[in-house]
């Protein structure tokens, strides 16, 4: 079981029916897990973008009183100091650092939460044997999440032996659920980043419907896709820059290639067979 802060402040959440607001709150403190108990309400609703009232309303939500008591109640639970310094932080004693800078240091934030829920493998090794049972498998991607889908599929493409990507929208859409779901289907692989489409709320409701099993990696646990999947892996986007950025996605991505490898006897027998028809072709330049 994950004891990280993290992991507990997102048992904390469980249960609770949370608006739009809420969740987003919920998602800050989950990225914030070591600093939360140690922050103020106007410091967090500042941290989550939101009102302060939206803070004390949150924590009534939760079953305390106020904000203050559920403080009192995460730092009981939480080291007893904020673990590393905030995201976009400069190292001790350096220059603040500029707008790149920052950008970076908030992935290395998001990619740190990600390796303490990583802590705990078994739902991403759950996650390896669904899709690896799925044939074939349906990869569904739209807009922002589409460039994720896309790279599973292709590395996906070389050990599995049917691998389908749903990158586009539109009508079309339910229809290749339902060819895969005819051709024996099991489950579905779901990328689902801000901002989340309808489309992929629709064609998660619909999948289900048809019987699949939906392994979601979205950037929250409290994504609007949530309550659409069976299995959810969350990694935060950085939000720093102009466009978000996705490297957590993409490394928890790769995890479930590693996952997915280890529930297919013959996934080492069919990359080797790969390179020896590169190297016979000459396809790569080494």
């Amino acid at each position: 079981m994950n004891d990280t802060p993290g992991a507990r402040l997102q048992a904390l959440f469980e249960g609770h029916r949370l608006t739009p607001t809420q969740r987003r709150i919920a998602h800050w403190m989950v990225r914030r897990a070591a600093d939360v108990p140690f922050l103020s309400s106007v410091e967090l609703a500042e941290l989550a973008g939101v009102s302060q009232p939206s803070v004390t309303r949150f924590a009534v939500a939760l079953g305390f009183d106020g904000y203050p008591a559920l403080r009192r109640h995460l730092r009981e639970v939480a080291p007893v100091e904020p673990a590393r310094p905030a995201p976009g932080a400069a190292p001790s004693g350096g220059a603040e650092a500029n707008a790149y800078q920052q950008a970076v240091h908030a992935e290395i934030e998001n990619l740190r939460h990600l390796a303490e829920l990583l802590a705990d493998p078994a739902p991403a090794e759950r996650a390896g044997r669904l899709l690896a049972a799925s044939r074939p498998l349906p990869v569904l991607g739209l807009r922002a999440a589409a460039a994720q889908a896309r790279g599973f599929a292709y590395f996906a493409a070389k050990v599995h032996p049917d691998v389908r990507v749903l990158d586009e929208g539109g009508s079309m859409l339910t229809d290749r659920i339902d060819t895969a779901v005819r051709a024996g289907a099991s489950a579905l692989l779901c990328f689902a980043l801000p901002r989340h489409p309808r489309e992929v709320v629709d064609a998660l409701e619909y999948a289900r419907a048809a019987g699949l099993t939906v392994v979601t990696v979205a950037d929250s646990a409290f994504a609007p896709v949530a309550r659409h999947s069976d299995l959810l892996l969350p990694a935060a986007v950085g939000t720093a820059l102009a466009f978000d950025t996705a490297c957590g996605p993409m490394l928890l991505g790769r995890v479930l290639l590693e996952a997915m490898c280890d529930g297919l006897p013959d996934a080492q027998a069919r990359l080797e067979e790969f390179d020896a028809g590169a190297a016979a072709r000459g396809l790569f330049v080494e």
